[in-house]
């Protein structure tokens, strides 16, 4: 006897033994108990999850010899024609070979006869989205007024290119993608059925690469028996599949997290000996990504056990969830990049590379972890277990310059003590003057200011040429007359300081030291290069040396620079429409044509002195 495929061998006979759609059934069930039968239903859904094995059962349900039943007897000569394919009053269409309008007036024309020998006559239409325009037009009659001993089933993977004509004319039920829960639950049943030896991991990888279609589980683990000869095993399955091992992405992942860009293309060129599927490779961690996202919103949000949990919260200490979006946006766009490479090695290489780029500096403390689980941490949400952000004196600065100091080959140590220091009066000031750091509390305005220690440590590894006048301090009459909100747009500044210095509100100024106050989700962009930038802009404008201390607070109560510059154009075009509704022509124009003017077009031009 020929072999059997798994997917057509352990179709379901019933409806008991449909794993997923537990809707539809439920649906189906009460309306042929209580005997309620539409003329026309349209089943729609993706590949693999059942729309024509639901059709051939309903149509079981209602042929059936002993009665019309959600539980058809399977043993009758009625049902067992329809599980052998050879029913005449079953008459299943493929729509994708039968697209003419001629073929549907051949089918229609048998409409009017009675069924041969069962109950019903009836016509199972799969991929009916496939007919042409002409063909539904003819179709549309019949189907909505068939004789009684007619019924019309379906399918379709694709219901937007249906007419809705047709669609009103049909119950419509929409079945739902298999979960990987549900694919594992019964790729282990089907292997213990089969006497195959099979791996958890290795099924996991199956229902995961199946992308909820049960039909595509079961093509995948005849290959992986074939493959494996007779047992399905991890290693098999991920070669057969070109997917990686759960150890390469743990350490890809490891050299991410601490910042080595030669680790990080040591374990990317491991991976690429294996010549997998890149686009399954950043597929598997793009999902790890989605997973660790989950688990800082909320830890019991996480079912998936495709990765472990210790591994979920070890790295949900090394990111911040803007990090791990930002990470997975990239990866989002990296796959799409790997369809054009003209080399998709050196373009997975790049990739990897450009994750390092815009990812921040180690946190050290995080990193000396091991991914262990414990009682007390596993409950814990992300904002208790997440070290301190990048700005904090501890952590190394991000480098933007690639002609500043070279990166450390250890993410968790520090600077040595005799990094070089600037020989100029006032260099410290200019480069970076500030006091220690306090991570912003709630409600509370929260200092983010960096010691002369923490400069003396290394914590920057270049420090700046001391600016104009370095050497002079800020007088107390020139810290009264200051005028932040004009002067905050003549520092010559770009980028993200240009926007931070923008949407700034001015605290103080003293003899030594200039206080601005950010919004909370602003203050999350300072570092100390654009913080840097800053502080010598305002000592070159100023010709002075001081410190810049920045604060948080979750609600400014004064005017930002920003503010202020929209306030003025504001008025200023109010003035421009008021003086155009005053002026001579507009009115008599206005009288004459009953014309309206345009607010929305009226804009500044500016011209050139």
């Amino acid at each position: 006897m020929s072999y059997q495929v798994l997917a057509r061998k352990w179709r379901p006979a019933n409806f008991s033994q449909l794993v997923g759609q537990e809707h539809v059934v439920q649906a189906l069930s009460n309306a042929l108990e209580s005997q309620r039968l539409h003329h026309a239903y349209l089943f729609s859904g993706t590949r693999g999850v059942g729309k024509t094995t639901i059709a051939r059962i309903f149509a079981k349900s209602l042929n059936c010899e002993h009665g019309i039943s959600a539980e058809p007897c399977g043993q009758c000569s009625s049902c067992s024609e329809i599980d052998q394919g050879r029913s005449v009053d079953l008459i299943e269409i493929d729509a994708a070979s039968r697209t003419g309008v001629d073929d549907m007036r051949e089918l229609l024309d048998n409409v009017q006869y009675a069924p041969t020998r069962s109950r019903f006559k009836i016509y199972l239409i799969d991929e009916v989205h496939m007919l042409s325009r002409h063909s539904f037009n003819a179709l549309l009659k019949t189907l909505e007024e068939p004789p009684p001993h007619i019924k019309f089933l379906l399918a379709t993977t694709d219901p937007q290119k249906l007419p809705v004509t047709v669609l009103s004319r049909c119950l419509q039920f929409n079945l739902k993608r298999m979960s990987k829960a549900q694919i594992l639950s019964q790729l282990k049943f089907l292997t213990g059925q089969e006497q195959v030896e099979a791996d958890e991991t290795a099924l996991l990888q199956l229902a995961g690469a199946a992308d909820g279609s049960m039909r595509d589980a079961l093509s995948l683990l005849d290959q992986a028996i074939g493959h494996g000869g007779g047992t399905v095993s991890q290693q098999g399955v991920e070669s057969m599949l070109g997917s990686i091992s759960r150890d390469y992405l743990a350490r890809l992942l490891q050299a991410l997290a601490e910042q080595q860009a030669t680790e990080l293309l040591r374990e990317a060129r491991q991976v690429i000996e294996h010549n997998p599927d890149y686009q399954r490779v950043c597929a598997e961690i793009i999902a790890f990504l989605q997973q660790l996202a989950l688990y800082q919103a909320e830890p019991r949000l996480v079912i998936d056990d495709e990765f472990d949990e210790a591994l979920l919260q070890h790295y949900a200490s090394c990111w911040s969830a803007e990090e791990i979006q930002l990470f997975y946006q990239i990866l989002l766009q990296g796959r799409q990049d790997l369809l054009i490479c003209p080399d998709e090695a050196a373009g997975f290489e790049m990739l990897m590379l450009r994750l390092l780029a815009f990812s921040p500096e180690p946190a050290a403390d995080a990193l000396k972890k091991k991914p262990e689980l414990s009682a007390a941490g596993s409950g814990r949400r992300q904002s208790e277990t997440r070290p301190t952000a990048v700005h904090s004196a501890e952590s190394p600065v991000k480098e933007q310059d690639a002609a500043r100091a070279p990166r450390q080959d250890s993410a968790a140590s520090p600077a040595p003590d005799s990094a070089p220091q600037p020989a100029a009066a006032g260099a410290e000031s200019a480069a970076f003057s500030a006091e220690p750091v306090q991570p912003p509390s709630s409600g509370d305005a929260a200092p983010l200011e960096q010691s002369a220690e923490a400069a003396e440590t290394g914590a920057r590894e270049q420090a700046q040429p001391p600016a104009e006048g370095a050497g002079r301090s800020l007088t107390a009459e020139t810290a009264q007359e200051l005028d932040w909100l004009n002067l905050a747009y003549q520092l010559e500044l770009t980028g993200i300081a240009q926007e931070l210095v923008a949407n700034s509100e001015f605290v103080s100024a003293s003899d030594d030291a200039i206080e601005l106050r950010l919004a909370r989700e602003l203050y999350d962009l300072v570092d100390e290069v654009n913080r840097a930038e800053i502080t010598e802009a305002l000592q070159r404008k100023l010709g002075v040396s001081l410190r810049l201390r920045l604060t948080a607070a979750d609600e400014l109560t004064g005017l930002t620079p920003l503010q202020a510059r929209l306030s003025r154009q504001r008025d200023e075009r109010l003035a421009a429409i008021d003086a155009i509704r005053e002026e001579g022509l507009v009115k008599k124009l206005q009288h004459a044509f009953a014309v309206e003017l345009d607010e929305a077009s009226v804009v500044k031009i500016e011209t050139n002195p």
